[in-house]
């Protein structure tokens, strides 16, 4: 197709900002409709000077999920997304297969760690904490919150509780993982984000957006495509917003995983779960970064940031690998790399093709949460996560591979 570039190029080359050429496509297999929405965002006035598609790219409302779209003195909230700030952390530990294979033997299954797991993070949505006190170092990471809130004059009156959310992981395919790596060190892995408060914040903007693009009569492709100009009250509102919603989900991970190893530690009979690396980043944001001299407003809507030494997280689906990767700083894809396997299928298709033994064969030696309410997170719902590598090894280097034996799903 004449308008998505070639994504082969070595790093460095620059490409021509070409106006017939505005999409820069890393994935070896995407639909159309895809491609379609891409060209709909990077053929947007102020959209510079591409939109680069990520490997696990597939539809979303407005715009793609896993693309990466600059912006010059305008933002689109709707590509940004509901879950502000979503995006994983990962510990390595000093553990290993064998420690945890021990505790097996002493009587202490899989199972009861996961039933200690889910008692100490609440997981579905609507499901907050009910004791606040519970873990020491909760309160410092509320108190700061609520400073930068009032710092940033953020109102938070639309999330009376948003509080209580810290450190609840929400539904969809937000996940807790107990996985091995390839030296058989054990890692504590999570994916969530800004949680409900996030999410009464972006659909805040999202609807100003919207009204104010049809009260200036401006010809939108999309409705999810409405956007804030700077220079206007609501742009500079909209980005302190963000940027306490993205703190937020940065301190909503950290939480829950201090309680995961706090935990874990219990199971083990230990005194600490023997922390020796955290890497927490997110895939759904929008940053103020420079690519090709030019200052953009960055979004990343299911991609995460791979400058060159950036370390990331890169789920697969449950029951497959993942993935601990080191950026190559691309200037082709905006620094950018995939933010997982990406869907196949809608939930409710996944529904229609698969069973729950279906579910049950594909998660064979892996502790979970039986229930038929799981069956649209099954890995044939997601694109192939290898295949979806293969495609970002211009994008990322890979330090580790990740093998769950231990999911916790939201639900």
């Amino acid at each position: 197709m004449t308008d998505i570039l070639d994504a082969s190029p070595p790093v460095g080359e620059q490409p021509p900002f070409d106006k017939d050429k505005r999409v820069r496509n890393f994935a070896s297999s995407v639909e159309p409709a895809v491609l379609d929405q891409a060209r709909q965002v990077a053929n947007m006035p102020f959209v510079e000077p591409f939109v680069a598609l990520m490997p696990d790219a597939h539809v979303g409302l407005g715009s793609s999920v896993g693309a990466v779209i600059p912006t010059r003195d305008a933002v689109i909230p709707a590509a940004v997304g509901v879950d502000i700030g979503c995006g994983m952390i990962g510990v390595r530990t000093s553990r290993t297969k064998a420690d945890v294979d021990a505790r097996i033997e002493a009587g202490h299954s899989l199972g009861e760690l996961r039933q200690a797991i889910e008692g100490a993070i609440p997981l579905s949505p609507g499901n907050y904490n009910t004791r606040g006190n519970r873990f020491e170092f909760t309160d410092a990471r509320q108190r700061e919150l609520a400073a930068l809130a009032e710092e940033l004059d953020v109102d938070l009156s639309h999330s009376p509780k948003w509080r209580e959310q810290l450190g609840s992981l929400g539904g969809g395919n937000h996940f807790i993982e107990l996985c091995l790596d390839e030296a058989d060190r054990v890692w504590l892995f999570l994916h969530s984000g800004s949680r409900g408060v996030g999410n009464k914040i972006a659909q805040k903007h999202i609807k100003t957006a919207q009204r104010l693009c049809k009260m200036w009569h401006i010809d939108l492709p999309h409705q999810d495509l409405a956007y804030l100009p700077a220079g206007t009250p609501e742009f500079s509102r909209y980005l302190a917003d963000l940027k306490w919603a993205q703190r937020f989900a940065y301190l909503n991970r950290a939480e829950m995983m201090d309680r995961f190893a706090v935990v874990f530690a219990e199971w083990l009979g230990a005194d600490d779960a023997g922390e020796a690396e955290r890497i927490n980043c997110h895939h759904n944001y929008t940053v103020l970064e420079r690519h090709f001299g030019r200052k953009v407003w960055l979004t990343r809507k299911g991609a995460v940031a791979a400058h060159e030494g950036v370390k990331a997280m890169i789920p697969g689906s449950m029951g497959t690998r993942s993935y601990v990767v080191e950026g190559k700083g691309n200037p082709l894809a905006l620094c950018s790399a995939p933010h997982g396997a990406g869907r196949r299928f809608s939930r409710t298709e996944a529904r229609k093709r698969f069973t729950l033994e279906d579910l049950r064969a594909r998660m064979e030696g892996i502790e979970y949460r039986d229930g038929a309410e799981f069956i649209d997170e099954i890995p044939d719902a997601y694109k192939d996560i290898d295949q979806v590598m293969e495609d970002a090894k211009d994008l990322v280097t890979v330090l580790h591979v990740l093998r769950q034996i231990l999911n916790v799903k939201g639900t």
